[in-house]
């Protein structure tokens, strides 16, 4: 049953080694991320499932442990999804104990690094844009059931057209859509989640989208409370950061 969660935006920009000289501008949103995060260390769960968006070679399982890299983003980093190994974690498949964490996850890794976290046991779940509503609601409730007490950490911005400059122009689709994500997210509103349009959010770049119908199939039911921690959109992104309990 899942009884936390926590969401967070998830690009590369949030770790000050890859923003370089504009760290400083997402101090705030970093400062969420670990309060978000550590409303899921508080409680204590039985296993810790990071969903993030990811293409086609990221997608699936991550297991614990496994490596994460920014040198794609001109950057000596890198991170573990975890300690390898950890008592309770199940024994990687060596395709997927191989693989690079998406940078979604990669993030994930790094926030959660510098976070303290409990020894429960976790992993990762990279998601495909193009999955659809029912599958993610699906996913969701088949994670959920995993362990009696499970915490999500959910990766994922919003539309990316908010500006001129921004990855995918200037959209005037994309201030209603973002106030709407929020809402529902801030509001812990399953319902309003599930209900997300596809096709808008694909057309604004809301990488989000699936990973939060994922939560909102983990969520279906467990009576959650949410609360908005930080909403914004530097860089003409929209990110959200809101913890469920």
């Amino acid at each position: 049953m899942l009884v936390a969660a926590a969401v967070c935006p998830c690009p590369p920009l949030l770790v000050p080694e890859v923003a370089a000289g504009a760290a400083p501008e997402l101090d705030a949103a970093r400062a969420a991320c670990k309060d978000a995060i550590g409303v899921l260390a508080a409680a204590r769960a039985d296993l810790l499932v990071v969903v993030g968006p990811a293409r086609q070679d990221g997608r699936g399982p991550h297991p614990q442990g496994a490596r994460g890299s920014f040198r794609g983003f001109g950057v000596d980093l890198d991170v573990r999804l975890g300690r390898p190994g950890g008592e309770g974690a199940d024994r990687p498949l060596a395709e997927e104990a191989e693989r690079d964490l998406p940078p979604s996850l990669a993030v994930a890794a790094w926030l959660l690094d510098r976070t303290e976290w409990s020894a429960a046991p976790m992993e990762g779940l990279g998601v495909g844009e193009p999955l659809a509503a029912e599958r993610c609601i699906q996913v969701g409730g088949e994670i959920a059931a995993r362990a009696d007490r499970v915490a999500l950490l959910v990766m994922g911005d919003a539309s990316a057209c908010r500006t001129l400059k921004a990855p995918g122009y200037l959209d005037e689709r994309a201030a209603g859509f973002d106030a709407a994500v929020g809402r529902a997210l801030g509001a812990a509103d399953v319902e309003a989640l599930k209900a997300l349009d596809e096709q808008l959010a694909y057309e604004l770049k809301a990488a989000g989208r699936a990973p939060w119908q994922v939560l909102a199939g983990a969520a279906d039911g467990a009576g959650l409370s949410g609360e908005l921690l930080y909403e914004d959109a530097p860089y003409g992104v929209g990110y959200v950061v809101t913890a469920w309990s």
